[in-house]
């Protein structure tokens, strides 16, 4: 978890291999994921959108093949918007590398990994599958476990 959170900060906090999942809903829309380092104890509201959510991710972290279909708000600029469609449209079990999504979106690899590390909602726009042409590329914006999230995560989706 990092330090500027705290577990009650969420409407949920989930168990995961790599440490928790903690969960932020706005009328019925997820509006935050943040993948933490540590577990807390985990809880979720007891709303039907909320348990909906846990459900979904649980299950994604059972298997990746499942996919995880919840509505959720990114905010951000036309952009931003534009990038974050291109990693959402990218299938568990395939990467893109920067450069790749880059042209996909007409624009400049920095830009693009700009736009990642503006990701709020990481598993929805899945922002782990764009890494670099030789490497994994970057993560949670310097978040210190941010990487080996990342490895999990596409270990997990066969990419590893």
């Amino acid at each position: 978890m990092n330090s500027q959170s705290s577990s009650r900060d969420y409407d949920a906090l989930i168990a995961a291999p790599f440490g928790a999942i903690g969960l932020r809903v706005q009328d019925d829309f997820v509006v935050a994921i943040e993948l933490l380092s540590e577990t807390s104890s985990t809880y979720a509201a007891p709303t039907p959108f909320v348990q909906h959510a846990v459900y979904q991710l649980q299950r994604y972290l059972q298997d990746a093949r499942l996919a995880i279909d919840l509505p959720y708000v990114t905010g951000g600029t036309l952009f931003q918007q534009r990038v974050w469609k291109a990693i959402a449209d990218i299938p568990a079990g395939a990467a893109l590398s920067y450069s790749q999504l880059a042209q996909r979106v007409s624009s400049g690899p920095r830009a693009v990994a700009n736009v990642c590390g503006a990701n709020r909602v990481p598993l929805l726009v899945p922002c782990h599958r764009v890494v670099a042409k030789s490497g994994l590329g970057g993560f949670m914006q310097g978040n210190p476990h941010g990487l080996a999230i990342k490895q999990w995560l596409l270990a997990h989706e066969g990419l590893a």
